[in-house]
């Protein structure tokens, strides 16, 4: 991995203003911070007009970070195809702002629900909904990326991790075989760590070659089996083997830190921990 392909991820960052946030990947000495786009209040808006735009490029470049990485919230697998419908409506237009803002990757998913109740129909509608939004991204030049994540039951002292269509190996493997090749991934380890993926390296090596950006997180695991996020290098997470092939991955590698009370000092351990793997 490279040095200065580091940046942050935006969800910790989901209560500050964008100013804020810049100010923030700049005193790490980060070069990317990846943009939220209506995932969160305060986000930029999916239809932001031409103005909006417009400022938070000049922000961007202000602080001089990168405008790179962008991420939206959407579930594909939803049960109302209604639902998915409108899922997919939101995912365009936040492609089109993208390819204006010169964004090169946008961070979305496949959906949130257990795989076990994605049946048939669900499933084809998922298939066509990433298809259509894959095409519309080649369209303007932006790159589509499903993060591995499962779906999360919170409760009052932390959260839960179930499977999901990214994190089961022969869903990811379904996923791979019918979805648009264009389509890339986001490739979270922890992710498929609190999904209860045995083993991970199986689904990495389905992904290998498809993988344009890396999340970098933990997660602490308290009495009740309940799980509270973490920087890296806090929980005794084999990165190891987690990053093993990334030697010379030249991606954006982003730290996701997901407290939002301490979210700088999070990110600044990240990647004093992680700078061992780099080049």
């Amino acid at each position: 991995m490279k040095r200065n392909m580091f940046g942050t991820a935006s969800w910790g960052f989901r209560e500050r203003e964008l100013k804020e946030q810049l100010a923030c990947v700049r005193r790490l000495g980060l070069g990317i911070h990846e943009l939220d786009i209506e995932n969160a209040p305060g986000d930029l808006p999916a239809d932001a007009d031409e103005e909006q735009l417009a400022e938070v490029r000049r922000l961007y470049e202000s602080y001089g970070i990168r405008l790179f990485c962008a991420a939206t919230g959407n579930d594909f697998t939803l049960a109302e195809e209604l639902q998915v419908r409108e899922n997919v409506e939101k995912v365009k237009k936040v492609i089109a702002a993208c390819g204006k803002m010169g964004v090169r990757y946008l961070r979305i998913f496949a959906g949130f629900s257990p795989y076990g109740e994605v049946t048939d129909i669900r499933w084809e509608r998922m298939i066509n909904a990433l298809n259509e939004a894959a095409e519309c991204a080649k369209g303007v030049g932006v790159v589509l990326c499903v993060e591995t994540h499962g779906g999360v039951l919170e409760h009052s002292d932390g959260v839960e991790h179930f499977a999901s269509v990214t994190t089961d190996y022969d869903c990811l493997k379904r996923l791979l075989a019918e979805a648009d090749s264009s389509l890339r991934f986001v490739y979270d380890p922890a992710n498929l760590y609190a999904a209860g993926v045995k083993e991970p390296e199986k689904n990495l090596e389905l992904l290998r070659g498809r993988i344009s950006c890396i999340h970098c997180k933990e997660f602490a695991v308290n009495e009740r089996g309940h799980l509270k996020p973490a920087a890296c290098g806090d929980t005794g997470m084999d990165w190891a083997a987690a990053l093993k092939g990334f030697e010379r991955f030249e991606g954006p590698v982003l730290m996701e830190y997901e407290k939002t009370e301490d979210v700088e000092e999070g990110c600044r351990r990240s990647v004093e921990f992680l700078e061992k793997f780099t080049e």
